[in-house]
């Protein structure tokens, strides 16, 4: 059988048994941030083991998209080491939700395996957990698996409940015991029975895993009985089809013989000679581009952090694979493709985001072949001289300017023998962080000790507080008793409607003051989380801690600020919908001005895709939908569907705002209906980093003031090309076909110009010893003229060396000739790497043409009358 027949046997053998066939979620879990990858079958049905979940069915089967390479769960060090590791797989598995139990669930797994699979039944053993005697008398009685084929695995971990066979979602909630299915390759196999001394060979294969999820284990440990048991059960695709396909090995399988072929002919095309099919440096390979190519396109793109970073650890690890085979050139993206065909019917995103996956990993492909060979360089330095272990400096070295993750290195050490100091390595990776941290403190109010009590905001609802108490003041960040006028300084409020930049959003200015005493507030930020601090310089009057000040925001800052931040929420969400769900925030910066907004995406923005975007804000402006916000707790907030970053650390209480079509988690201060951000505008797109793309958008009278500054524009270019707007297109073409003309006429001209000189040259050209020697200034030429010119003397010459020169904008242009019978004696980069030097200047090029520029005029003349030495001492 080949894969994808057993795949599709075993999803209808189960829809057959009243089970639903419910699609693969994506390996990023999209509703549960404590989950790097998708690790199992039951990753989706969480909630619905837990109770918090209710679906229309009570009985499901799936092939599931795992990865495992990442957090506890993590088989990256081993793939290409093994026969069974992958960092991607499928599971294939079937769900009871309290419907049937183990009778069932036994029953139905040897009736798959044994009759539908044809596994000869002989070749089947069974584990139960010690002690479950239900399970185990199900073998023996109902199916008729001869004891001594029933295996019972008890506490061998040093606790109860801690066995392979016991199975836990954490230390408190769901857990039961398991009932694990092997298959005996033959006494020709090394490896005993599970549970043996020899269990670890690789005679005796585990090919499926029933779980029974039949206690509930609370905080004292006592497991309490569920109302309604239910049933989890997993089977590695890979795994069945091996032992189906009667090989030892998952890479020997039909959906991987593909894999290694084509990459094999991938690396092989970018400069590997002769790659052994059976290598593992290509297993690793055939592995890595399913892990990579589901997680692009389920919406990661390679990153330095979170799930970015794995990605770039399983792509980079790939590539120095390929790299160890030969490879000089990217190779890995062009894998896509086989992909896609061979698992695209099942998957059909795979084809759907193929172009986009390639572009992502040829990217990030690009960026790694530019430090591949120099950290290789350095990496083969520091093991020469038989050392045993890599020092922490190094690694980091390798990591934080080659880009070698320390997993990488350690691979290749791996293959050495060698070791890497971790600790060492993570000592230079906080002596970083630090340093990072030290230099991105909080502007004027950063660090200031207060030990007051915190600022109660009340900005959400009211711009105005009449009376505010001063509980502490700063001037060049020491506590004071009282300030003056003319003093720059930090106020710290009890009461405020000050907004505190956070979450992207600029901090609020505007005026504090009382009947004697007036305060400029120019911008407010944090000191501490609850603590805000106001900036800014006394005009009028002396304050002292203590006092009470009216506090009074900008209003006007205010509402410009609010109506880019309520754009910025629906510009992320229609950045999703036109350009993907990998789409996530990486940075914004939200002030009266503007919005700007920083995201993952592999490409520009297209003009078309930029249109589109504004085109679904603005029709979320004119509906004039509604804002609100509520605070919530956090497992409340995920259940409502809100958006939120993986790895931003939440409190147990957050403020999700609802706005139009968008619901995310914000603490910021928002429109009350989309209708008052007026009119949105993108007027910038941009790359800031690698895989991290800028939108800046304006909203309201700014938007309109960009609008009529465009317009004023417009009207100034019509007026100076004696057009009206609407005409501008047609009349600016005919402008550019004309000075395209007037330039194929300047060319024309310069040409001729150059070769009347050019034959007037030909009479200066000496002979030393055959070769005729000619060093000349062209006037009036440009760097194409210089060329063509050059190539006309050397066809007349025959035999020569040549350099011309031509001097515009007090700097020299070279260019140097050498006929081709005559360049084994005479390299023209040679040649022109003499004049340039004698001018302030450099070049290169080919032995028979090369180029070269300089900036010192003055010094030409003499230069050229070297050339017939120079020559006449080479030839």
């Amino acid at each position: 059988m080949k894969a994808a027949e057993i795949r599709s046997t075993f999803l209808h053998f189960f829809e057959s048994k009243g089970h639903t066939i419910v699609s693969s979620s994506p390996v990023i879990p999209g509703d549960d941030p404590t989950l790097l990858f998708t690790n199992a079958g039951m990753n989706q049905f969480k909630d619905v083991f837990l109770g918090f979940d209710k679906r229309p069915y009570s009985r499901a089967t799936t092939s599931q998209k795992c990865i495992r390479a990442g957090g506890k769960h993590n088989d990256l060090d081993n793939v290409g080491y093994t026969a069974r590791h992958h960092t991607f797989f499928e599971m294939l598995g079937n769900f009871s939700f309290g419907d049937y139990f183990k009778k069932d669930a036994i029953a139905y797994a040897w009736e798959l395996l044994t009759v539908h699979f044809k596994l000869p039944k002989d070749k089947l053993w069974a584990t139960v957990y010690a002690e479950d005697d239900e399970a185990y008398d199900i073998w023996l009685k109902d199916i008729g698996l001869p004891a001594e084929r029933i295996v019972r695995i008890g506490d061998n971990k040093g606790g109860r409940y801690m066995s392979d066979n016991f199975w836990m979602m954490g230390d408190t909630g769901p857990c039961g015991p398991c009932s694990e299915i092997f298959y005996d390759h033959g006494p020709e196999v090394a490896g005993g029975p599970p549970g043996s001394p020899e269990q670890d060979g690789d005679r005796y294969i585990e090919i499926w895993n029933n779980v029974f999820m039949q206690f509930n284990r609370t905080d004292d440990g006592v497991m309490h009985p569920l109302p309604k048991p239910s049933v989890d059960t997993g089977m590695g695709l890979e795994r069945l089809a091996a032992v189906l396909q009667h090989v030892h090995s998952n890479y020997e399988i039909d959906l991987f013989a593909q894999l290694l072929a084509a990459a094999k002919g991938a690396v092989e095309a970018s400069g590997g000679t002769d790659v052994d099919p059976a290598s593992p440096s290509l297993k690793v390979i055939a592995d890595h581009i399913r892990a990579c190519t589901f997680t692009i396109v389920d919406g990661v793109i390679p990153g330095n952090e979170g799930r970015g970073y794995v990605l770039r650890r399983i792509a980079r690890r790939a590539i120095r694979h390929g790299y160890k085979l030969g490879a000089r050139k990217p190779f890995f993206y062009t894998l896509v493709a086989p992909l896609a065909a061979v698992m695209g019917e099942a998957y059909p995103e795979l084809k759907r985001d193929a172009d986009r996956a390639t572009a992502v990993l040829k990217a990030e492909e690009e960026r790694f072949f530019q430090t591949i060979q120099h950290g290789m360089e350095i990496l083969e330095a520091a093991l020469a001289g038989g050392t045993q272990q890599i020092d922490g400096d190094t690694a980091f070295k390798l990591h934080d300017t080659f880009g070698f993750p320390v997993d990488l290195t350690g691979d290749v050490c791996r293959e050495r023998g060698v070791t890497v100091d971790e600790v060492g390595f993570n000592a230079a990776m906080n002596r970083q962080r630090e340093q990072a941290r030290a230099s991105a403190k909080f502007k004027m109010a950063a660090g200031l000790a207060y030990e007051g009590t915190p600022t109660t905001f009340h900005g959400y609802e009211h711009l105005v507080c009449e009376t505010s108490k001063v509980t502490a003041l700063y001037v060049d960040g020491a506590a004071v008793a009282s300030v003056k006028a003319g003093d720059d300084c930090v106020i710290v409020l009890d009461h405020t409607p000050f907004y505190a930049e956070s979450g992207g959003q600029a901090g609020d200015s505007g005026e504090l003051r009382n009947a004697v005493a007036r305060v400029l507030v120019e911008d407010t930020t944090k000191i501490q989380a609850d603590v805000f601090g106001h900036q800014g310089r006394v005009v009028e009057g002396s304050i002292a801690v203590g006092d009470s000040l009216a506090a009074k925001v900008n209003a006007e800052q205010r509402v410009k600020t609010v109506r880019n931040h309520s754009a910025t929420h629906l510009m992320h969400k229609a950045l999703r919908e036109v350009l993907g769900g990998h789409v996530q925030q990486k940075g914004s910066l939200v002030n009266a001005e503007r919005t700007r907004f920083d995201f993952a995406h592999n490409a520009p923005v297209t003009d078309e895709q930029i249109r589109r975007v504004e085109a679904i804000v603005n029709a979320e402006i004119l509906a004039n939908a509604g804002a609100t916000a509520q605070v919530m707790a956090l497992d409340d907030a995920q259940k409502s569907g809100a958006m939120m970053l993986f790895g931003e650390k939440y409190g147990d209480t957050v403020r999700v705002l609802s706005i139009g079509s968008s619901k995310e988690l914000c603490g910021g201060t928002h429109v009350k209906a989309t209708g008052d951000i007026g009119l949105f505008k993108i007027v910038a797109e941009s790359g800031v980093a690698a895989g991290i793309r800028r939108v800046e958008a304006v909203t309201g009278d700014n938007a309109l003031a960009y609008l009529q500054s465009l317009e004023a524009t417009v009207g100034q270019v019509a007026g100076a090309l004696k057009a009206t707007p609407a005409e501008l297109p047609v009349r600016l073409g005919a402008v550019l076909d004309q000075v395209r003309a007037l330039e194929k006429e300047i060319a024309a001209l310069k040409g001729k110009l150059a070769s009347a000189q050019g034959d007037e040259l030909l009479a200066q050209a000496v002979d030393i010893k055959g070769l005729k020697v000619l060093a000349a200034v062209l006037q009036g030429a440009d760097a194409k003229t210089l060329r063509d010119t050059l190539d006309k003397l050397k066809d007349k010459l025959k035999t020569a060396a040549i350099v011309l020169a031509v001097v515009e904008g007090g700097k020299v242009q070279l260019a140097a000739g050498v006929t081709a019978d005559s360049t084994a004696k005479v390299k023209a980069g040679e040649l022109v790497n003499f004049v340039a030097q004698q001018v302030g200047g450099k070049g290169g090029g080919k032995p028979d043409m090369a180029m070269a520029g300089g900036t010192d005029p003055s010094r030409l003349a003499e230069a050229l009358a070297g050339v017939a030495g120079w020559v006449g001492e080479r030839v």
